[in-house]
């Protein structure tokens, strides 16, 4: 991992396409501005896991009943 010290209004370029500018440091909250092509996909990483942990607790669950209820529509 690279670890880079930017003040304000300093940037990073990332390959030819993306830049990253410190935009705003207030109050211990770094705000960044993130110039990227279209398709690249830029998602912040605790949303990514907040869905994962919901997509893993929602498979997680099940109802034998309703299980049962869909084996008998299907006569399973």
């Amino acid at each position: 991992m690279l670890i880079l010290s930017r003040k304000l209004d300093e940037s990073i370029l990332i390959g030819d396409s993306i830049t990253i500018k410190v935009v705003a440091i207030d109050k211990g909250v770094v705000k960044l501005g993130i110039d990227a092509p279209a398709h690249i996909r830029v998602l912040r990483s605790e949303l990514i896991r907040a869905v994962e942990d919901s997509n893993k607790a929602a498979s997680a669950e099940h109802d034998e009943s309703l299980l049962h209820q869909l084996a008998q529509k299907f006569k399973l």
